[in-house]
């Protein structure tokens, strides 16, 4: 049965407990003044839109946009489980994001993630994806300990990440 990405309206404790360890994971990778990662009940706000891909009744990986402006949204609490990663389930919620945010007539998506060595994975994600280095934007303040980026989301935005069929053709390459 293929995994599916829904959008995330109430809590679950499995998504309490996924996102609990989102948080544990960055604990070590700057100050806690540098750690940006939203808590579920901000998630969960109605201008916001947090999505799962659930398995067998568990999250395995989340993503969400949040407002900035009119046209520009942010990507928020990007995580896979670590044992399903490589497995292409962050670029299949980013790629579903991208998507859900150009059908909404979103022009820009910016993030902030952090700068230490743990996010790496995530950099080449995001870079594979279009995404380019920025300066801060919305309330964020220059900060060594975070790396910002953003894309230019086009009305119909192209598959993101490894290529599974005819799509590969239209596929940004980085």
């Amino acid at each position: 049965m293929p995994l599916e990405i829904e959008r995330v309206r109430t809590a679950t404790p499995a998504l309490a407990a996924f996102l609990a360890d989102h948080h544990a994971d960055m604990a070590g990778t700057a100050p806690p003044e540098s750690q940006h990662a939203l808590p579920l009940d901000r998630l969960l706000a109605p201008e916001m839109r947090l999505f799962a891909m659930v398995d067998d009744g568990q999250p395995i990986a989340t993503g969400a946009l949040a407002p900035i402006e009119p046209g520009h949204e942010e990507l928020k609490s990007m995580r896979t489980a670590p044992d399903r990663r490589g497995e292409g389930l962050g670029e299949r919620m980013l790629g579903f994001l991208i998507r859900d945010a150009a059908a909404r007539g979103i022009r820009r998506i910016s993030l902030e993630t952090g700068n230490d060595r743990f996010f790496q994975s995530a950099h080449r994600l995001y870079a594979r994806a279009g995404f380019v280095d920025c300066d801060p934007f919305g309330s964020y303040l220059p900060d060594p300990n975070s790396l910002f980026m953003t894309l230019a989301v086009s009305p119909v935005q192209p598959p993101v990440g490894r290529s599974t069929g005819s799509e590969g053709a239209s596929r940004r390459s980085r």
